[in-house]
Formats: structure tokens, sequence, C-alpha cells
């Protein structure tokens, strides 16, 4: 190993750019004026709560921000050096980090999947909402099964979420990471819960999945449309 990565990997480096990074997405989240669909969103959560969050990789910077002071939340993270940088921030922003990662078939195995799976499931128990992207692993806009074997093991709805800023930087990696900037606009869009049945055969886990992917497709183009409207007054921020 070379000494700059032994110097990236160091803890007390992925330590301060943790820091950086989650004071940085605060930054952003008090200078952007976001428009909120439905408005009643945090009413349904409440209701249905615990919930299982679904966001596109990618578009999952802001996720944070939409838990409240007196909600408990956890994200799944994967086990990657870069996603021990994401789990500092996101224990930063006062989420609680699941780590491990999904797998290309879909489901949760290896690289810390199948313990991954069993803490998420105690954590909805617990009462904690778990949020998690929904892609499978480097193939970006296609929904995996995992997500929906959890809301069927777990019993508790996926709410499909989407945040877009209109000031952004879009990344030319797999995902297309949109790197949120401060000062500007934006959109935040919940869509209808998915609820998947206890005794969801596969043919109904497909379903689900289609369901979830049409429904964060719809999320996340609402969500940009929001951010990216013209002012009213003709300007352009």
């Amino acid at each position: 190993m070379s000494w700059v990565k032994r110097v990236v990997g160091s803890r007390p480096v992925q330590q301060t750019v943790g820091i950086m990074a989650a004071e940085y997405l605060r930054l952003v989240w008090r200078t952007t004026s976001f428009t909120i669909e439905p408005e009643d969103i945090y009413d349904h959560i409440a209701r249905d709560a615990p919930v299982i969050i679904a966001m596109w990789h990618g578009q999952h910077f802001l996720i944070p921000f939409i838990k409240r002071a007196d909600d408990h939340a956890k994200v799944l993270v994967s086990r990657h050096r870069d996603g021990e940088i994401n789990a500092l921030a996101a224990q930063r922003l006062g989420v609680g980090a699941i780590r491990g990662s999904g797998h290309p078939s879909g489901g949760f195995i290896g690289k810390g999947g199948v313990s991954a799976f069993k803490e998420m499931l105690s954590a909805l128990e617990e009462g904690y909402n778990v949020a998690l992207t929904a892609d499978i692993p480097k193939v970006a806009r296609v929904a995996g099964l995992g997500i929906v074997k959890l809301a069927s093991a777990s019993g508790r709805p996926i709410y499909p979420i989407a945040i877009a800023t209109r000031r952004r930087v879009e990344l030319n990696n797999w995902d297309h990471t949109a790197v949120n900037l401060p000062f500007g606009r934006g959109g935040g869009v919940a869509g209808e819960p998915l609820r998947v049945p206890a005794d969801a055969d596969g043919a109904a886990l497909e379903a689900a999945r289609r369901a979830l992917e049409a429904a964060l497709n719809a999320a996340t183009a609402r969500a940009y449309a929001i951010a990216d409207q013209p002012r009213k007054d003709g300007g352009r921020a």
C-alpha cells in the first residue's frame, strides 16, 4: 500500500474529511430554499413509523436532513474505505450507520450484507427509520430485491424519496453523482408508501421491485422539475 493510501485511509484523516463533508452539507441545506411535496409528508411518516427510506445512489447526500430532531434513524453505508467517510459524516449529522452492502444479484450477501440485513431488521424493530439506496451496486437507477425483501421481512413500508438542488455539479461516474451546491433552490419529493406482504413470493417481490423503481424515478423527476423551474422574477438562482 502506498503512503498516500495509508494517509488517506488513516482514522484522523477520515474523521477530518467526514466532519468537513457534514458541515458542508449542513451549509447547503441551510442556504437552500426547499419546496416539499407532499406538504404533509411528515404526518404520513409519523403514522407509519418506523419506515424504510429509499433513494437513488448519487442523490443521497442531503437525506440526513429530512430527519427531525426527535426522529431516530440509521442509514446503510458500505464497508469500503469511502464508506467510512460517509458513515462518519452521517453520524456527525445525527444518523447512525449500519455497515454493509448489497449484491449485484439484488440481495444482501457478501460484504457484510447478511449481518447488515439483520441489523436493519433489528433497527426497525427498535423504532428506527432505516434509509438505504435502492440501486443494485454499480448499476444506477435499477432497484435491487434487497430493499423489498427488507420491507417484506419487517412489515414496514418503503417511502421513495428524492432531493434535488438547482445549483449542483453532476459527476461523470456510474451513478452520475449530484454534488449539491449552496445558495439556491431545491425540491424534496416523497412518493406513496410501498408495502410488501410477508408471504410475498418471487413474482410478488419482483413486482414490488419494479413498482419501487418506477416510484423513485417519478419522485426524482419531480424533485428536479421543482428545483430547476424558472423563478417567478425571471432570475436563475
